[in-house]
């Protein structure tokens, strides 16, 4: 049995079988010479298999006592051991891996075998559009998840209708109140969550956002794109630190709108959180997604020693959700191209695959679109605007809330900048 995913390079040559063993390699059989070897005799790697059965199939034995493999959804029956299908080379580099998915590939495809039993997720901005279809991916693979929401009761129905989709238990789906244009609240919420899930958080998903708006004030009086966008998702993140593991994945969902960001090192302190006058509704977007790529990258080299993984990615082009629906042009444009835009399912696609896939064990500080790596812009990977724009932020949350929870980052930013001025 052949991996579901492979590309030509792993088709075996002919005569050759690939057989699992039960702690979780792969050896390879040459049925005409009837010898055996530990790596594949195309590309000279070993491979390994989880060592659990793919979510859903279960072990028996036939009539003759030969080990059955059991579909319990489909009913179907094999020989084959179906953990095969999941079989991943091992890494000579923590980025070594290949392309198993693409633009039209769906969440469900990536979640085909998965078992999340046990796993908690937090995703803010999930009652609707992407967020909700990222819930209810994760929930229809028995993950507890934590929806971060400003209107609990839209987040009750979404819930309700999620359940009723999955026939996931409703046990597992939580709501907690989220408003990203309050500092109070992020904190409110971070505090909560640590009652919720008091040991571990697995996925921190990083998925609200607004656009098209007119110029506004929230009530800590930044800029609303800027704080909700960003700095809020930035302070959620700091705070939840304590319940990151090694292994959690922190995921950011910006945008490629980010290459489009109009930044100037010398006028940084203006420009980050934009004033009425100098106001551009999608360049104030643009930024916000482009900050989203900055934390992570920062987030990642924080955190890397403790084995927390922060990436971020691009959903997905002309996505209709209700995000674009926020600006009649959007609207208008949308209409045009509807037949041309991704789905829902295939737009949660790469939020699932970095929160989930097994060869992104140990992978952090990268930017995904289409379920796979790219690079991000240049003034993305500009390390001393990303520290300045990461100790401007830090400084707008300590002027409005103080240093508790952010105060070794100040120290830390704070020093590196005075070190970098004298």
């Amino acid at each position: 049995m052949h991996n579901i995913e492979s590309d030509s390079d792993d088709e075996l040559p002919s005569g050759w079988e690939e057989k699992p063993t039960e702690d979780g390699s792969v050896y390879f059989v040459n049925t005409f010479t009837k010898k055996t070897q530990w790596t594949h005799p195309r590309t000279g790697k070993k491979k390994i298999i989880p060592k659990e059965l793919p979510f859903g199939w279960s072990k028996t034995m036939d009539e003759e006592g030969k080990t059955l493999y059991v579909n319990r959804e489909t009913g179907n029956k094999t020989y084959v051991d179906p953990r095969l299908a999941f079989a991943k080379e091992e890494k000579s580099h923590v980025h070594d891996f290949r392309q198993r998915f693409d633009g039209s590939t769906t969440a469900y495809q990536i979640l085909h075998g998965v078992d999340l039993s046990g796993k908690y997720a937090l995703i803010t901005g999930c009652n609707a559009g992407i967020g909700y279809e990222t819930a209810k991916s994760l929930a229809r693979h028995n993950c507890n998840v934590l929806f971060a929401n400003r209107d609990l009761q839209a987040t009750q129905k979404a819930i309700e209708d999620i359940v009723q989709q999955t026939n996931c238990s409703e046990d597992n789906l939580k709501a907690i109140h989220l408003d990203l244009g309050s500092l109070q609240s992020v904190r409110k919420c971070a505090m909560a969550v640590k009652t919720v899930f008091s040991d571990h958080l697995d996925m921190l998903i990083l998925n609200a956002g607004v656009f098209g708006l007119p110029y506004m004030e929230t009530e800590d009086k930044l800029e609303r794109t800027f704080q909700v966008n960003h700095l809020s998702h930035m302070y959620l993140a700091i705070l939840l630190e304590p319940l990151l593991k090694k292994g959690s994945k922190v995921v950011f969902v910006a945008s490629e709108s980010h290459r489009f960001a109009n930044l100037k090192k010398m006028f940084l302190q203006q420009d980050i959180s934009m004033s009425k006058d100098s106001y551009s509704t999608m360049m104030a977007y643009n930024n916000s997604k482009l900050y989203n790529i900055i934390t992570a990258k920062i987030l990642s080299e924080e955190w890397k020693n403790k084995g927390i993984c922060v990436n971020s990615l691009h959903p997905g082009n002309m996505v209709y959700t209700n995000l674009s629906k926020q600006w009649w042009l959007m609207k208008a444009l949308f209409f045009l191209v509807r037949p041309f835009t991704k789905s829902l399912q295939q737009a949660a696609a790469t939020t699932i695959y970095v929160a989930t896939a097994a060869e992104l064990e140990g992978v952090t500080g990268l930017y995904f679109n289409n379920c796979y790596y790219c690079e991000e812009s240049t003034l993305a990977g500009d390390k001393e605007i990303a520290e300045e724009i990461f100790t401007i932020s830090l400084r707008f949350i300590e002027e409005r809330m103080g240093a508790e929870g952010i105060q070794k980052y100040l120290n830390k930013y704070m020093k590196k900048r005075d070190d970098s001025s004298s």
